[in-house]
């Protein structure tokens, strides 16, 4: 049969993704959503005839548009009408999870339920009673554990069948929620007047549509009044009278009535018998035992510390030797291109701006790929929701919300995350200011692009304390932070904090291909990154380091000075061949001093002088405004070029170490800065639009790069006072 479209919806924490990766296995792919920031993925599945793109649709809880997340997931079952959805549901918690199911039957979509965890419920001495579950809610009901794959092939058999038409759609009559006899009585009358002017031409459901618009879902009452303004009016007339009735008796909003009528309904169907409980309801579960050890107020902190350094140490254990055999393979293409090209701006291109600038980057591919990996394991094993738990206490002490931990981690708060996501996931914020305060500092963190740099100076000048040292600048990334947060919160962005709820899920063993999938995702992106953008800007900063190059009268006293040294040294060829080649270095590095980018970095030396950054140092932190990572390119560029002594080969690293422009002081100023300095391009791009205006995303350039240079400046100097 010819490949349809199957999506999978849930709440977050239900193994929506588990099932996707379970399903796709390789086979898929991760893009965004046109318009926004809310990742997209796809993968296919294939189970003998049956084709399939499955769609992994983002987590949410309900289908009104209060978050980006759920405005997706509503627009794509609306717009592209999937052949069926697969609803995946958490066993262990089917009350909480089944109020997004009651929203997916109103919506009258071929739905399939997938109900996930049933381990984790019989550990829990719950017995569900899945026929049941389906005869009440009219759709078919699976039992599955999609970590283990057990009731998978059950569950994609249900699908076919109702691809198929073999299994019939939501039967209405069993989803007809009573919203009581106020709100019931409305919706008759607005579901008529849907009705009988065909209202968005049937795109949803017209009861759904009434029930929208008496919850005041402000995306549909857009949308309806952009197809008939007349009957928008009407509609919403009907709805401000039951709303103010509502208010007058019950001194409420319809909303909550509604959401209290749906939990009503999914309360009595589960009092039928559907869970039968073998001991104690209120019995401490595994993870509870667990949590009283890893969130306990103390203890909590110190296992979260140790577990943090654990991640560096493995990391850069076992990264050491693979980074090590990259860097020789680039030095290898490096030597091809050497001898097998004639001199000129190609090979130079090719040499400094290509293999040195992006094989800079692609080295630590391996040290990369390790620590998303450690990260991947925190996230599926539950570990990293008890982090955003336990640092909720410390951030409402310096004025932010609980719920801004998430978009800290999400930006690198452990380590190779993206400041991008990071400030989109502050839309979870209702309060501007605490938002404001988040999305201008979560940049702070190390983000995956931060950590090449701090991986190469570390490793260069501090390479027997690495994993201490970034230990040390991630504890240091969140204090920053904070500290930037809390002087915001004192004077531009006063505010007192609202309070945090968060959900904890359950822990979970991560299975291996999961834990792959997730690994290779994030570190293809890197890859990705290194070979597109990081590529471009390379060649870029390449030729601003090459061009206009040096006058025909400098170029004529190398000339001259290289004729000298041949004629001196005739019949002794390897003294001069060493002199030739440091009057190679020379041109070099004269001809790099003034191009276009060596004219910029000299004249920026008046300032960074304070911090001890020389003028190369000062064109990689002008790329850095760029992408982070172009960091690491520019200064392999612009530490190659004019290179021509094979003793000077070497990893980036090693050249740092032996250039007389760099000590392990400056290391430590230039890591301090290059850590917080101004957030890339599309970092501030992103501040812009969450912002609604430049003005904020121009205050984060300046006074994120006014705190970098402080804290180096300020290293810089008193070590140098100590003699350092």
């Amino acid at each position: 049969m010819n490949k349809i479209t199957m999506a999978l919806a849930g709440n977050p924490n239900a193994g929506k993704t588990t099932l996707f990766n379970a399903l796709t296995g390789a086979r898929q792919h991760v893009g965004n959503y046109p318009g926004v920031t809310v990742e997209r993925k796809e993968g296919e599945y294939q189970r003998g005839d049956f084709n399939a793109v499955v769609v992994d649709l983002p987590g949410t809880y309900s289908l009104t548009t209060y978050s980006e997340e759920e405005v997706v997931a509503r627009d794509f079952l609306a717009n592209e009408k999937p052949a069926v959805v697969i609803n995946i549901v958490d066993a262990a918690n089917l009350e909480r999870n089944l109020y997004l199911t009651c929203q997916l039957l109103e919506l009258k979509i071929p739905l399939v339920v997938a109900l996930n965890m049933m381990d984790v419920a019989s550990d829990r001495g719950m017995e569900i009673d899945a026929e049941k579950l389906s005869a009440f809610l009219g759709v078919p009901v699976l039992p599955i554990v999609a970590r283990s794959g057990q009731g998978l092939d059950e569950l994609m058999a249900a699908a076919q069948e109702m691809v198929e038409g073999r299994l019939s759609p939501p039967d209405p009559a069993k989803v007809r929620i009573s919203y009581g006899d106020d709100i019931d009585q409305t919706l008759l009358t607005m579901t008529r007047l849907i009705r009988d002017q065909d209202l968005l031409k049937g795109k949803y459901p017209s009861r759904w549509i009434a029930v929208k618009i008496i919850e005041n879902d402000e995306a549909l009452i857009k949308e309806v009044n952009e197809d008939s303004l007349d009957l928008a009016a009407q509609l919403l007339h009907e709805a401000e009278i039951v709303a103010a009735h509502l208010m007058k008796t019950f001194d409420t909003y319809p909303e909550a009535v509604i959401a209290d009528h749906r939990y009503g309904f999914i309360k009595g169907i589960l009092n039928r018998g559907i869970i039968t409980h073998r001991y104690d309801e209120n019995r401490l579960y595994t993870s509870d035992r667990i949590d009283k050890v890893l969130t306990n107020r103390f203890a909590g902190p110190l296992i979260m510390l140790a577990v943090l350094f654990s991640i560096y140490q493995i990391t850069f254990s076992f990264s050491a030797l693979p980074v090590s055999g990259v860097e020789a393979v680039f030095g290898w293409v490096a030597g091809l291109v050497e001898a097998n090209l004639g001199d000129g701006p190609l090979k130079s291109m090719l040499v400094s701006g290509v293999i040195g600038g992006v094989g800079g980057v692609l080295g630590f591919v391996p040290l990369i790929m390790l620590m998303f990996f450690c990260i991947a394991i925190l996230e599926d094993s539950g570990y990293l929701a008890r982090v955003a738990f336990m640092m909720d206490r410390i951030f409402r002490m310096f004025g932010l919300h609980g719920s801004s931990v998430m978009a800290f981690i999400v930006s690198g708060g452990i380590a190779g995350g993206c400041a991008v996501p990071g400030v989109m996931a502050t839309r979870t914020l209702r309060s501007p200011k605490e938002r404001m305060a988040t999305l201008l500092t979560v940049p702070f963190m190390n983000c995956g692009a931060k950590v090449p740099i701090l991986a190469l100076l570390i490793g260069a000048f501090f390479a027997q304390h690495q994993a201490f040292y970034m230990f040390g600048f991630t504890i240091l990334s969140w204090i920053v932070a904070l500290v930037a947060a809390k002087l915001l919160r004192l004077t531009v962005l006063r505010g007192e904090p609202t309070p945090f709820v968060m959900e904890l899920p359950p822990y979970r063993f991560p299975t291996f291909n999961g834990l792959m999938i997730h690994t290779w995702e994030r570190t293809w992106q890197y890859i990705k990154k290194a070979g597109t953008v990081i590529l471009a800007i390379s060649i870029l900063l390449w030729a601003m380091m090459t061009y206009p190059g040096l006058s025909p009268e400098k170029e004529a006293v190398f000339v001259q000075e290289r004729a000298r040294i041949i004629t001196l040294y005739e019949a002794d060829s390897e003294a001069g061949n060493k002199l030739l080649q440091e009057v190679d270095n020379r041109q070099g590095g004269a001809a790099l001093r003034n191009s276009i980018a060596g004219r910029i970095g000299v004249a920026m030396e008046k300032v960074t002088w304070l911090s001890g950054f020389e003028w190369r140092t000062n064109i990689a932190l002008l790329g850095g405004f760029a992408a982070k990572e172009v960091i690491i390119s520019t200064l392999g560029t612009a530490y190659s070029m004019g290179e021509t002594d094979p003793e000077d080969a070497g990893s980036l690293g090693d050249r740092l170490a032996r250039d007389s422009a760099w000590s392990p002081l400056v290391a430590m100023s230039a890591l301090l800065f290059m850590a917080f300095y101004a957030p890339c391009f599309v970092t501030v791009v992103c501040i812009a639009r969450e912002a609604g205006s430049w003005n904020w995303a121009l205050f984060s350039i300046v006074y994120s790069t006014a705190i970098a240079f402080i804290l180096s400046t300020g290293v810089y100097q008193v070590g140098r006072m100590l003699g350092f």
